[in-house]
């Protein structure tokens, strides 16, 4: 390793806990009585790294491996997943018969989505897994087109180019669980299956249950169930319901050093804008990153980093490729060590505190995080 690529001389570095994405795969399985598990590693496994996540999930447990999109998909058959993967968001003229040669399910919810997917079977049939749109409204096929999608399917069942392996859906209100809609969407899905079943189908995989269905409505586990955010040890209820209590650990730990350290008068401005000013003399620290590194630019003036073992605060707008935190009165130097979030054990912030500085979600605090940030793995191998 070069000088330039010492972690300990970053200037930023996201460390990734693969011991904890393990854990958190195991937490997962425990909660299901016969499903099995899908660990969902779309969006660069939502930042952590797509192979090393699957490849620690794999070692866990888990059943299947879920890509969102068709190169997520072929990236993991390249570097050596040969289980079950599931790839559910194509659009038309894609290379679909790259994923059915090597062997990933495939989503369809329309019927010009299996005409496409029989389109490209060459040698072994394609899998295909069918989606009805439960009341979500995003892709499948709504209840009134349902049974025109079971006919297109089983015509191409009957002519040996498809095999259909599942049916399933997405719920949109799980991480409220008491919500009325998971009922509906749950009846739904049901009914689907049933005029599935009547057409002569077997379903093979039902599946409907996200992270917090898995967690907290056991009745939409069915035969297979598809966690992510929760396997990188975050909670998709929030602080309603904290990764602690639900038995997570949070996986990631984002870090900077600080670039400049300087001494500033009362009244001075920080950043763009000016849109803060010190209230007396202050001590103010640069950190290397921004929001073209993925720090969210809505969290200016409050995005939390603990400095020298304390909380501190965001001061300023952030920038592209820095931000200001002010130290108040720590003494601090450049190269000092900063901890934007991690598992919040040792006092850090959490992605749940920066989530709530930006008004947004865990899951984009995360996801957002881009290449400039290198990531570092730790517990590689199995404990």
């Amino acid at each position: 390793m070069s000088e330039s690529l010492v972690p300990s001389l970053l200037r930023a570095e996201a460390v990734v806990d693969l011991a904890a994405v393990r854990h958190n795969v195991a937490t997962l399985r425990a909660r299901l009585t016969s499903a099995e598990l899908m660990t969902v590693v779309k969006a660069d496994a939502y930042g952590h790294g797509m192979v090393p996540v699957a490849r620690a999930a794999r070692q866990a447990g888990a059943d299947w491996i879920g890509a969102a999109v068709l190169e997520e998909a072929l990236q993991l058959r390249a570097a050596g997943d040969n289980g079950p993967i599931f790839c559910w968001l194509t659009t038309p003229g894609e290379p679909l018969a790259q994923a059915i040669a090597n062997d990933i399910d495939l989503s369809a919810g329309a019927p010009w989505e299996i005409d496409e997917i029989a389109a490209g079977v060459t040698e072994r049939p394609a899998r295909v897994h069918l989606k009805i749109d439960t009341g979500m409204s995003r892709g499948g096929a709504v209840p009134e087109e349902w049974p025109a999608l079971i006919k297109a399917a089983l015509e191409e069942q009957k002519s040996g180019r498809v095999v259909i392996t599942g049916i399933w859906s997405h719920l949109a209100s799980a991480d409220e669980p008491k919500s009325p809609a998971n009922e509906a969407q749950l009846e739904t899905f049901t009914a689907a299956v049933d005029v599935a079943e009547s057409f002569g189908i077997d379903p093979g995989f039902k599946h409907l249950a996200n992270s917090a269905a898995t967690l907290a409505l056991p009745e939409t586990h069915f035969d297979l169930v598809r966690p992510g955010i929760a396997t990188y040890g975050l909670s998709p209820f929030g602080h309603a319901l904290p990764s602690a209590e639900l038995g997570l650990r949070p996986a990631m730990t984002l870090k900077a050093r600080l670039a400049m350290v300087k001494r500033v008068p009362a009244g001075a401005g920080v950043s763009y804008g000016l849109t803060w000013t010190a209230p007396r003399p202050s001590t103010l620290g640069l950190i290397p990153i921004g929001y073209g590194d993925g720090l969210p630019r809505h969290a200016s003036n409050g995005g939390p980093v603990q400095a020298r073992g304390h909380r501190r605060t965001v001061v300023g707008r952030i920038c592209m490729d820095q931000c200001v935190v002010n130290l108040e009165d720590d003494e601090a130097a450049a190269g000092d060590e900063v901890v934007l979030f991690g598992p919040g054990t040792g006092g850090e912030p959490t992605a749940d505190d920066w989530a709530d500085a930006a008004g947004t979600i865990n899951y984009e605090i995360v996801t957002r995080l881009g290449p400039r940030i290198p990531r570092r793995y730790v517990n590689e191998e199995l404990d």
